[in-house]
């Protein structure tokens, strides 16, 4: 399974040096998910460049598309985990969570999604918003593998 952590804005690169500890952080959790699953991140300028980007990613299954959004659903980690391993279990290649434009998806991009997820009713960073779901992300391939790093509280 491939899982693309997505956001709508500027792409910022975590370098020796740099001083943005928050995408570090994000690409410390992506690579600690590696053994689990494939893992990479993407930027867009825009929410047409990445809903374009989207619509390029066929491959034998059409990507599963969440979408992080105030209104979404707000899922415990076990739970964020088990509707991870359904989509694996029902044979989804390509999973994509997408954290959206400052002013929020359009009901279009919404429509589109097959998941809409929040973090919850607290507005936050993107650049934290990134960070929490790679974590948990992480946290669900552990889960699902049976690793200690989750210890249920």
């Amino acid at each position: 399974m491939h899982l693309t952590l997505a956001h709508i804005g500027p792409r910022i690169a975590a370098r020796a040096g740099s001083k943005d500890g928050f995408s570090q952080l994000t690409n410390l959790y992506l690579e600690r998910s590696a053994p689990f699953a494939r893992c990479n991140a993407e930027a867009f300028r825009n929410e047409q460049s990445f809903l374009e980007w989207i619509g390029k990613q066929q491959g034998r299954t059409t990507p599963v598309t969440s979408l992080l959004d105030s209104r979404g659903r707000q899922m415990n980690s076990e739970a964020f985990a088990a509707w991870l391993g359904k989509r694996r279990d029902d044979g989804a290649q390509h999973l994509v969570f997408a954290i959206g434009p400052a002013d929020g998806w359009s009901d279009a991009a919404r429509e589109r999604a097959q998941l809409l997820l929040s973090l919850g009713p607290m507005t936050m960073a993107h650049s934290l918003a990134r960070l929490v779901l790679a974590e948990q992300i992480y946290r669900a391939t552990t889960i699902l593998s049976g690793h200690p790093y989750h210890s249920g509280h």
